[in-house]
């Protein structure tokens, strides 16, 4: 899925059109638990094709805060990362000195640049623009981020020019190999993990977060199966360790986790569950990918049956939104228990990847609602007619029904847990889609 990147200098509007556009989404933009309201980011479909839309005011702060050079520095990784740079202006500040040299830095990255002129609130305004044109951008576009002025004309060209998701066209494809997406904050052990699992140093392992910048794939094959694994690097350096640099590696977790099928979380049994740990958990499941919670360190606790148990209750209780991710304890220093993390995750995948015939969806769907008949809605009874599957990874079951926008999330849960029970899915994340009945001819 493609990244674009909401770029400017503060007070521009960044949040104000990010805010606009997930607002236009808003069943796409989850809330899961553990995930906080401020994030800055927000899957989006505009037209039938999605993106990943990134708010980078979150990562650059204030002007007051945030020194020239840093600032740039936040900018360019953030910019690194993206398919797409929407470069946000305020037509009532002007141009600035910030903007030009800003405008040069996007330049020299060589990504698809939407130049946008923001507070513009009609055609009327459009005069506004005559200062920006000297920037050298082939094209200026006039937008009110709080009023949505120009923003469809944005859009449409954003979306035409972005890269096509390839979601769907990997799961019709032949599969190779299981991705694996390591993640974890920085200093967790996700390198020594790789390094551990190969059996061979092949990833740079340091007591320094962020030794590495960019993710760095290993493939390797076990017992006849083959697995690229994906170490996704922390971001911050020796020296660099600010709270936007450190938002920034999230930002890289989410890459990773788009390219895999299944997701490792790597938890320190010795620090605690963590608000950076809750996020990259929600943005694995918001992707439904199916997931492992792996707690590394286990060996610096696992003497003491007492604290061994607290720390697996906190990680059930604060990782609710995954009741299907099997826990992994091990050591990856010294190796112990590593050895049961590949077999597991072709356990998980099997699942993640199975399909179930409609025969055998539409019988327990019968017996699924015959058992506990859904409530009334409007004073009529709510019917389901039959449903199938219609894709894997998720396994993904469409649900034919009178009332598709009135069922319950009460009842939708009871039949997840009905569906997993009945087919073996209880290690995957699996989706529901309710809709209304089909005329046959």
């Amino acid at each position: 899925m493609a990244i674009v990147a909401i770029v400017g200098r503060p007070n521009v509007g960044k949040s104000t059109l990010f805010n606009r556009l997930s607002r236009k989404n808003q069943a796409l933009v989850f809330d899961a638990p553990g995930v906080t309201r401020d994030r800055n980011y927000a899957q989006i479909s505009w037209d039938e094709k999605s993106f990943t839309l990134v708010d980078t005011g979150g990562f650059i702060g204030s002007a007051a805060s945030v020194i020239e050079d840093e600032m740039r520095e936040q900018i360019l990784m953030a910019v690194d990362e993206a398919d797409a740079v929407l470069f946000l202006l305020d037509a009532r500040a002007g141009l600035t000195h910030e903007d030009r040299d800003l405008a040069e830095t996007l330049r020299k990255s060589g990504k698809l640049i939407f130049c946008t002129v923001n507070k513009i609130d009609g055609p009327e305004q459009t005069r506004l623009l005559a200062d920006f044109y000297e920037l050298g951008f082939d094209h200026l576009y006039p937008a009110s981020a709080a009023h949505g002025f120009g923003i469809e004309d944005l859009m449409t060209d954003l979306i035409n020019r972005i890269p096509e998701s390839t979601t769907e066209e990997e799961g019709a494809a032949e599969l190779t190999e299981i991705k694996i997406a390591i993640l974890g904050r920085p200093n967790v052990g996700k390198s020594t993990l790789v390094n551990q699992i190969l059996g061979a140093p092949r990833v740079i392992v340091s007591p320094l977060p962020g030794t590495t910048r960019d993710p760095v794939d290993t493939l390797l094959t076990r017992e006849g199966q083959s697995y690229l694994l994906i170490d996704t690097a922390g971001i911050r350096r020796k020296g660099k360790t600010t709270a936007a640099l450190e938002k920034l590696s999230v930002l890289r977790a989410l890459q990773s986790i788009e390219r895999s099928h299944v997701s490792i979380l790597i938890l320190d049994a010795t620090e605690g569950i963590t608000e950076q740990d809750l996020h990259i958990g929600g943005y694995v499941q918001e992707r439904h990918r199916a997931c492992l919670i792996g707690i590394n360190k286990w060996d610096s606790v696992e003497k003491d049956p007492r604290l061994t148990k607290s720390i697996k209750d906190e990680v059930r209780s604060r990782f609710r939104f995954f009741p299907f991710a099997p826990i992994l304890t091990f050591s990856a220093l010294t190796g112990k228990r590593v050895g049961r993390i590949l077999p597991a995750v072709q356990e998980v995948f099997q699942q993640y990847n199975q399909r179930i015939t409609t025969g055998l969806v539409n019988r327990v769907l019968e017996e699924t609602v015959r058992r506990h008949e859904p409530p009334m809605v409007r004073g009529r009874s709510l019917k389901f007619y039959y449903a199938t599957q219609t894709s894997t990874r998720p396994p993904t079951f469409v649900l034919f029904c009178n009332y598709p926008d009135a069922v319950h999330f009460s009842y939708e849960r009871y039949l997840t847990n009905q569906f997993r029970t009945a087919f073996a899915l209880d290690k995957t994340p699996i989706r529901l889609v309710f809709r209304g009945r089909q005329r046959r001819e």
